[in-house]
């Protein structure tokens, strides 16, 4: 099991849990005060992008089932 666990939840966000880092498009790491776990907005509602505020809740649609996804293609 890797480092980092990302639970994508149904009609809502990805929490992100165990050792990780998150960056801006410029490499700036955003300063997470100590918290090993955190929710990432997937609905763009939130005003505290890139972290969830909850404010996907009856704006936002997604069953979030597990698939495979199919064999990479060489090149």
């Amino acid at each position: 099991m890797a480092g980092t666990k990302l639970t994508i939840k149904s009609n809502g966000s990805i929490k992100v849990e165990g050792d990780f880092e998150i960056v801006d498009a410029n490499g700036t790491v955003y300063q997470l005060g100590g918290r090993e776990i955190v929710s990432l907005c997937r609905c763009g509602l939130s005003k505290n992008k890139p972290y969830c505020d909850g404010s996907h809740k009856g704006h936002f649609e997604h069953d979030a089932i597990a698939f495979d996804l199919p064999p990479k293609k060489q090149e």
